[in-house]
């Protein structure tokens, strides 16, 4: 079903943009991701959205209980559209919702803090890892601090004592990167997953394209009746 809907789709975009799909998706992971612990400047989580998608990542998890989260869309460069993003605003408990969320799904909580013991070129990586990012000026909180699996750190030789937050994501999820293509982990995208995400790009894509899921969906159905 899922691939005679793609099929289908790819016949209503351009021929270029099915095939930019394909390179991208097969480069897509979600071995690591990403959680944002009350980001409030519109710039730093605009540029680490786009640094998720520049880095393959498909999914980022935003905690939002005192702060919103928002993009300016000129910093983000339509990152939106192509990155699928969690937020955690409702209840009492959206940092504790998000992390239980997180290790439900098999992933290993990681926090990133300039006094860490371990770096990001010495974590494990054979479980999937979700890195926690904290605020621009208090950093990770005491509750990611008590409840991650692990802490790391960029290493560092200057006097100031941390990077910007959205240049530490950048620079962890480049790191990361680079060590799962020379590993023999299996960190991309299955055949299914990579076929789900593609769907959804191509219906946001397209003007109206929840409409246009519904009809090809339903057309589909009709010829296997």
């Amino acid at each position: 079903m899922n691939d005679r809907l793609l099929e289908e789709f790819y016949k209503l975009i351009p021929e270029e943009k099915g095939k930019l799909f394909d390179t991208v998706a097969a480069e897509r992971t979600r071995h690591l991701t990403v959680a944002l612990e009350e980001i409030y400047q519109e710039h730093n989580a605009s540029a680490i959205l786009r640094t998720c998608d520049c880095f393959g990542v498909q999914e980022l998890h935003v905690i939002e209980k005192d702060n919103q989260y928002r993009v300016q869309r000129d910093i983000a460069r339509g990152a939106g559209q192509w990155v699928d993003m969690f937020n955690y605003n409702l209840g009492a408990t959206p940092l504790t919702d998000c992390m239980s969320s997180l290790r439900g799904r098999g992933y290993k909580l990681v926090a990133l803090t300039p006094d860490a013991e371990l770096d990001i070129y010495s974590i494990p990586l054979e479980e999937p890892l979700a890195l926690f990012f904290g605020t621009e000026w208090e950093g990770i909180s005491t509750e990611v601090r008590e409840h991650t699996d692990y802490q790391i750190k960029i290493p560092m030789v200057g006097f100031t004592e941390s990077f910007n937050v959205s240049v530490s994501a950048a620079l962890t999820l480049q790191a990361l990167r680079e060590r799962l293509k020379t590993s023999q982990i299996d960190w991309k995208l299955s055949a299914e997953e990579q076929t789900l995400v593609k769907i959804r790009w191509c219906q946001k894509y397209m003007k109206n394209g929840t409409v246009v899921r519904n009809e090809l969906e339903r057309r589909i159905q009709d010829k296997m009746k």
